[in-house]
C-alpha cells in the first residue's frame, strides 16, 4: 500500500518590516493547509520580515523582534501541519544567519542555515549574514525533507549532500526577483538538481512588489527526470496542495494545477503594474498624480496606473506653456477620457514668466537656452508637487530607461517624484509595450479594454516640448541606435571597439557613453521604479558618481 505527503504551498507577498502582518498571512494559510488536511506547509524565504531586509536586518533589534515574531508563530501551531518558514537568526556568537524555521506542532524540529550566500547583481548577502554548514534533512511525518534556500539551490554540492544523507523530498524557499526570462532560468538550475539527485523538487517563490525589486511566484515542482508536474501562475497570491506518494522508487508527486506562463511583454507589464500598485499600497498611497504631456511614456505610465490602482485613483495634469502644440493638449485629453482618469490643466505662463522677471537683472546679456527650457520644467515638477502635498496623491515620474541613462531629463524638475513604473524599460520598448497593451487585456487589469493609449500618441516623433519644433531626436540619436548602444554599454558591458565593430558610429558612441557616465548624478537622485531586467539602475549597476575614466578606440 502506497503511503502519501500532502505539502501546501504558500506563494504569498509578504511587506517588508511588517512583522505581525506576516505573520498573520502565515497564519492564514496555516489553516487553510490544515483545512486541506495537509502534513506541511512551505513559505518562501525570510518571510517572516519580508524580503529584501537589506541593512535593515543588521539592527538588533530588528532581528530579535523577527525572531520572537516567528517562534510566537510556530510555537502557536498545533494540531496540524508543520510549518517551513524563512527568518533570520542570531546565534550565540552573535552570528547572523539566512535562516528556515521548521516548526512540528508547535515545536522547532529543524533550523536550516543558507549555505550560499547570492552577492551579484542586485544582492550582497556576504556583508549581511554568515554562510551557515549544509543542514541534513529534516523530518515531517512519514517524508525526510531537505531544504536548499535559493541560492543553495544553484549549485551541486547542497542538493547532492542532502541526497546522500537520504532526503527524499527537496523545498526550495525563495525569495528570488523577476527579470525578464527568468522562469527558464531557474528550471534550468533546478532540472539540473532534479537529474543530479533523482528527487522531486518544490520551488517556493515569494511574489509581490518591494522597492525597486518585484518577486514573481511562479512556484513549480518538478518529478525525477526534470518532468514539471505543478506551475503556479506568475505575479499573484496563490495556496497549492502537492500530494506525493511513496513509489519504489522514491517520492513521488502527483500532477496538478499548471498555470499558463505568459510571454515576455506580458510578464514586463505585469511586473511594473504589480511593483506600482504594491509600492503605493505598501507606501500608504491609494492614488497618484503624473503630469501628462500628451506624449508615450506619460500616457503609458496613465495607462500602467490605472491597471494597478483603478482609473478614480489617477489624476493626469497637463501644464501647457505657448510651446505645446493642439496635437499634444487634443492627445493627453483623449488619452485620459480612453483610460476614464480626471485631467486637470495648469497653465506655466504665468509662474515662468515670475521666474524670468526675477532672474532679469542676472541673466542680462546672455540668450536663452537649456537653462529657461529647465525652468519650465522644474515649475512643472513644483506644481505637481503641490498637488501630490495637497490631496495626498503620489507624483509619478514618466522618464524611459533610454532618457534615464543619457540624462535626458531635468533633475528636480520631470524627475521629481516618488515612483517610475517605466524606469526599467526603454523607449523602443515602450512603443511596442503601448502597442500590446492596446491589443490585450486581462483579469488583473484595473483599466479598461481596448486601444486605450491613441494611435496617434504612438506614431508621432517624441518632443520635450520646451523650445520652438523641439524633437528629441534634435539632442540624440534615434531611439533605434541608442538603445542598441545603451543595451550594449549597460546590459552587455561592450568595450567602444565592440560596438563600432558592429557598425555602430564611432564618434556616437563615444557621445552616448559621454552621456551614460556624466548623468550618474542624476540617477543618483532619481525616484526608484520597477526592475525588469539583469541591469536596471540602482542595485545592478552602482558606479561612482565621479568619474574621469573614458574607453578608447
Amino acid at each position: 500500500m502506497s503511503e502519501g505527503f500532502r505539502l501546501t504551498i504558500g506563494q504569498l507577498n509578504a511587506t517588508v518590516g511588517d512583522l505581525e502582518g506576516n505573520a498573520s498571512k502565515a497564519r492564514a494559510a496555516w489553516e487553510t493547509a490544515k483545512a486541506a488536511g495537509a502534513d506541511m506547509l512551505a513559505l518562501p524565504e525570510m518571510f517572516i520580515t519580508g524580503y529584501q531586509t537589506q541593512d535593515l536586518v543588521l539592527k538588533p533589534a530588528f532581528t530579535d523582534d523577527a525572531v520572537a515574531a516567528i517562534t510566537a508563530l510556530g510555537t502557536s501551531l498545533t494540531g496540524g501541519p508543520a510549518i517551513g518558514i524563512g527568518g533570520p537568526w542570531r546565534d550565540t556568537d552573535g552570528k547572523l544567519y539566512n535562516a528556515w524555521w521548521v516548526f512540528s506542532d508547535g515545536r522547532l524540529v529543524a533550523r536550516v542555515l543558507k549555505h550560499h550566500l547570492p552577492y551579484e547583481q542586485l544582492f550582497d548577502e556576504l556583508r549581511l549574514f554568515r554562510s551557515g554548514p549544509i543542514s541534513g534533512p529534516y523530518v515531517v511525518g512519514n517524508a525526510r525533507i531537505g531544504s536548499p534556500i535559493c541560492e543553495d539551490s544553484w549549485y551541486p554540492d547542497v542538493a547532492e549532500t542532502l541526497a546522500e544523507t537520504g532526503a527524499g523530498i527537496l523545498i526550495v524557499p525563495n525569495g528570488s526577483p523577476y527579470h525578464r526570462d527568468k522562469l527558464d532560468l531557474r528550471m534550468g538550475h533546478m532540472v539540473g538538481r532534479v537529474v543530479e539527485t533523482g528527487l522531486p523538487l518544490v520551488y517556493v517563490n515569494l511574489v509581490g512588489g518591494q522597492d525597486d525589486q518585484i518577486y514573481d511566484g511562479a512556484s513549480f515542482v518538478l518529478n525525477p527526470g526534470g518532468r514539471k508536474v505543478v506551475q503556479l501562475p506568475p505575479f499573484e497570491e496563490a495556496i497549492a496542495h502537492v500530494d506525493f506518494t511513496l513509489t519504489d522508487e522514491g517520492w513521488r508527486a502527483e500532477p496538478g494545477q499548471m498555470a499558463p506562463q505568459p510571454d515576455a511583454w506580458e510578464q514586463d507589464y505585469q511586473a511594473m503594474m504589480l511593483g506600482l500598485r504594491d509600492y503605493l499600497r505598501k507606501s500608504g498611497f491609494g492614488k497618484v498624480v503624473l503630469g501628462m504631456s500628451g506624449g508615450i511614456d506619460s500616457a503609458l505610465v496613465a495607462t500602467i496606473a490605472a491597471d494597478a490602482i483603478g482609473p478614480e485613483n489617477v489624476r493626469c495634469v497637463m501644464l501647457p506653456s505657448e510651446y505645446t502644440s493642439r496635437t499634444s493638449l487634443d492627445d493627453a485629453a483623449d488619452c485620459a477620457m480612453r483610460l476614464g482618469a480626471r485631467l486637470d490643466t495648469v497653465h506655466i505662463e504665468g509662474p515662468r514668466d515670475a521666474v524670468g522677471g526675477a532672474l532679469a537683472h542676472l541673466m542680462e546679456g546672455t540668450s536663452p537656452d537649456t537653462t529657461e527650457e529647465n525652468i519650465q520644467s522644474r515649475l512643472r515638477g513644483v506644481m505637481l508637487m503641490a498637488i501630490s502635498n495637497k490631496f495626498g496623491e503620489m507624483l509619478l515620474t514618466t522618464g524611459n530607461k533610454s532618457e534615464v541613462a543619457v540624462g535626458y531629463a531635468t533633475i528636480y524638475g520631470d524627475m521629481a517624484g516618488g515612483y517610475n513604473p517605466i524606469k526599467d524599460l526603454y523607449k523602443t520598448r515602450v512603443f511596442q509595450t503601448c502597442r500590446w497593451r492596446n491589443a490585450n487585456h486581462r483579469p488583473w487589469m484595473m483599466g479598461p479594454a481596448g486601444e486605450v493609449i491613441p494611435p496617434r500618441i504612438i506614431a508621432k516623433p517624441p518632443s520635450a516640448e520646451l523650445r520652438p519644433d523641439q524633437k528629441d531626436e534634435d539632442s540624440l540619436p534615434p531611439y533605434e541606435v541608442l538603445d542598441r548602444i545603451l543595451e550594449g554599454l549597460i546590459e552587455k558591458d561592450l568595450a567602444l571597439k565592440d560596438l563600432v565593430a558592429e557598425g555602430f558610429d564611432a564618434e556616437t558612441v563615444r557621445r552616448v557613453e559621454t552621456l551614460l557616465y556624466t548623468s550618474e548624478w542624476k540617477r543618483y537622485q532619481a525616484a526608484p521604479g520597477p526592475r525588469i531586467s539583469t541591469r536596471a539602475f540602482w542595485l545592478d549597476r552602482r558606479y561612482p558618481l565621479i568619474n574621469r575614466w573614458r574607453d578608447r578606440l
